[in-house]
């Protein structure tokens, strides 16, 4: 596929946050196209893009387009709203037509398996008759046509559905507009016709085919189907600004009426099918108040989501799929003793999806069990819509534990499925609370509290991913599970400062963001630079989903002129370009598209000895780094850590979907013998390869001492908390966040 260009969006060794989201979508293009995945794959392939394209407009374009006014410029580039704007409207163009040849080739490869998406005035007369009796019968009766006059108003346009538009003649020889929705939700999208039931056409086609059945008294000189997205970027702190002072059903309610506001907001980008005639073009900008910049023509079908019906019908042919893969048990948990047992002789890190998620949940269900487990508090940021965590936790607290959970309602694009599990676990006895002022908490949390012989004992769970039981099985991610007293102790100051609207200022092991996660991640960056210069041998190796935060980027770049040899794999935003002479010659950027989407975060600073290494649920993102509750965890077990290190390293040679940055911001596939490291990973999961033994030079980590407590036995609540300094967070000032996870 042609490279998407990326010098108008590129200074130095920067480039345009939304230009560079764009080169990932593109990357995620090119694995549709690619003949080395199986056909239907290819096909869920080109339906992410579209999805993702929907919610960059939704999200991105929608904040450029309401500071269209503002003077304000990317603080990388120097590009204004209006300049990013223009250049992102000119790369989706490009990407648009990739895709519309991309569908049309992926259609041909389709009908040569016996599955058919046919355009209705390419099939026979019979076809055509049963079609009409169908229309008649099951489609017409349904649909709500409208005729735009002087009495009837150019009508509400809802995201993302597909319209169908006439233009009408009139008897007297005038023009008219009349609008026909395609029934989405309620019409069955693909129409099968009489056989194998392998042949289709879709609905909107069937309604543009017969409007003149639908506008009897008109005739239609002109016919094209449209889709509008509009944008989503409303401001969600607008609810929880006054949080402090609402009851819960109270703020849950002022969400859910920001939610709905969504559904309202201006345009942002329409597509269209079939021919547009200049008038009809006019009218749309007009009654939508959209520049022409903001049309896009479609060749290929305007919503591709249809497509995992396709990919259904095709479900006997194993060879257009990927190989079975399902998450291994793992190795290193004993599925015949209790989690926390096996906890506390030693750490646990649950690698998904390559392992199972299972003991997680056994460890919830366990504890809410225990009769020495006096609480469970836990992070809720994206759940499953059948979420077996929250079935735990609502166990537990039935059970008479206190169980104390922070959900995010202001998780974008999941505020709904939250706000329900939100009144589910408090009607079962939960206290839940729902983060800061300004402030998302996305971190990866969970702290099971113990009290046993006037003793206090923590397990701590950090992730890097969601507590999501579907999103497990397709997203990399890391589960660190321990019974260290000290990150348990941390971990509690975590949860009481969120109880109490507040923010960590200081922690010694965790890293925590808004407060001390990034001036931590500088202090060990700096460590290498100032071995660098003194010239010892230095290292840098991150793992992240975003790279935009410019104070990191510049330590980076300051980090590559010192002569810190560093790695970053980036999957997707990056605004730095590495291998740049003079700036960045010493980094190297890889980003992977493959099979599962790779969301963990690693840190690893330095070499030998000094080697720390980091799991986190935080990119380096300045909405992460500075706007979110985020928490990294040291990885100290030599074993565990190790098998972090032989992970990252496996990415750096990955060359089937790997790709790496030249110094110019185009990214390309790596050369040499095909090695996928996503498919390895599933073989040594397969093969039991991570049992993890603890070096020979390493005796076995003795079950943590447990912190003495004085006084008699109480809940967690009584017993005296670690000091700790916190800040209170300023209502409004900080933005809010762009873009979901």
């Amino acid at each position: 596929m042609k490279d998407l260009i990326v010098s108008p969006g590129m200074k130095g060794c920067y480039v345009n946050r939304e230009l560079s989201w764009l080169q990932f979508n593109s990357r995620v293009l090119e694995e549709a196209e690619d003949t080395a995945n199986p056909l239907c794959e290819r096909l869920n392939f080109v339906s992410i893009f579209q999805s993702n394209l929907d919610e960059f407009y939704m999200v991105r374009v929608g904040m450029l387009m309401d500071t269209l006014h503002l003077t304000a410029t990317d603080d990388k580039t120097g590009m204004t709203s209006a300049e990013q704007t223009a250049a992102v409207l000119e790369q989706t163009r490009q990407l648009l037509s990739e895709k519309d040849r991309i569908c049309k080739s992926l259609m041909v490869e389709l009908k040569d398996q016996g599955v058919e998406l046919c355009s209705f005035d390419r099939l026979s007369d019979k076809q055509q008759s049963f079609l009409e009796k169908y229309f008649t019968t099951n489609v017409l009766p349904l649909l709500s046509p409208q005729i735009i006059g002087r009495k009837q108003p150019f009508p509400f346009l809802r995201n993302k559905a597909i319209y169908a538009v006439a233009i009408l003649k009139t008897k007297s020889g005038g023009e008219r507009m009349g609008i026909v929705p395609c029934g989405e939700g309620v019409l069955r999208r693909l129409v099968s016709l009489p056989g194998d039931g392998r042949h289709f056409v879709l609905v909107e086609d069937l309604i543009a085919s017969f409007l003149p059945k639908i506008f009897t008294h008109y005739k239609v000189d002109g016919t094209v189907l449209i889709r509008l997205v509009r944008s989503a970027d409303i401001h969600m702190d607008e609810a929880s600004s006054e949080m402090s002072d609402m009851l819960a059903e109270e703020y849950r309610k002022s969400m859910e009426k920001l939610i709905r506001r969504r559904k309202r907001l201006q345009p942002v980008k329409l597509e269209y099918q079939g021919k547009l005639s200049d008038t009809v073009r006019d009218a749309l900008c007009s009654c939508l108040g959209l520049s022409r910049r903001h049309l896009f023509a479609s060749r290929a079908a305007l919503d591709l989501s249809f497509m995992g019906a396709l990919r259904d019908i095709l479900r006997d042919r194993m060879e257009l799929f990927y190989p079975r893969r399902v998450p291994q048990n793992s190795p290193n948990v004993d599925a015949l003793r209790p989690v926390a047992e096996q906890v506390r002789e030693r750490d646990l890190m649950l690698t998904y999806p390559y392992e199972s998620v299972r003991p997680l949940l056994r460890l919830l269900q366990e504890a809410g069990q225990d009769p020495d487990v006096v609480s469970i508090k836990m992070t809720l940021y994206r759940v499953a819509h059948n979420s077996k965590i929250v079935e735990a936790l609502v166990d537990a607290a039935e059970n008479g534990k206190e169980v104390v959970a922070l959900v995010e309602l202001r998780a974008r694009f999941d505020e709904e499925n939250n706000i329900g599990w939100s009144r589910v676990l408090e009607q079962a006895g939960c206290r839940v609370i729902y983060g800061l002022d300004g402030l998302k908490v996305h971190s990866k949390l969970l702290l099971i509290t113990r009290m046993r012989n006037d003793q206090v004992e923590y397990i701590t769970q950090v992730g890097t991913g969601n507590y999501n039981e579907d999103t497990v099985r397709l997203y990399t991610d890391y589960a660190l599970i321990t019974a260290d007293p000290e990150l348990g102790g941390e971990a509690a100051r975590v949860f009481n400062a969120l109880s109490m609207g507040e923010v960590v200022e200081d922690s010694r092991h965790l890293m925590v963001a808004p407060a001390c996660l990034r001036d931590k991640v500088v202090a060990l960056i700096d460590r290498e630079i100032e071995l660098a210069r003194g010239g010892e041998e230095a290292y840098l190796g991150f793992k992240l989903n975003g790279l935009t935060d410019k104070l990191i980027i510049d330590k980076f770049i300051e980090a590559s002129q010192a002569g810190v040899k560093i790695d970053l794999v980036v999957r997707g935003v990056c605004c730095l370009v590495g291998g740049v002479p003079g700036l960045t010659e010493h980094i190297t950027m890889h980003s992977i598209v493959g099979r599962y989407l790779e969301h963990a975060r690693i840190y690893i600073f330095g070499l030998g000895e000094r080697k720390r290494v980091y799991i986190s649920s935080a990119d380096f993102m300045t909405r992460n780094t500075t706007r979110r509750v985020e928490v990294a965890a040291p990885v100290q077990n030599p074993a565990l850590r190790s098998h972090l290190e032989k992970m990252f390293a496996d990415q750096l040679q990955d060359t089937a979907k790997g790709r790496i940055q030249r110094p110019d911001g185009v990214y390309v596939r790596r050369s040499g013998e095909t090695f996928n490291a996503q498919e390895y990973f599933c073989d040594q999961a397969y093969a039991g390869e991570w049992a993890l033994e603890t070096p020979e030079s390493e005796p076995p980590k003795p079950a943590p001492k447990p912190q003495t407590v004085k006084a008699a036995p109480v809940a967690p609540k009584a017993v005296k908390k670690p000091a700790v300094t916190v800040k209170k967070t300023r209502r409004g000032l900080l933005r809010r966040m762009i873009g979901r996870d």
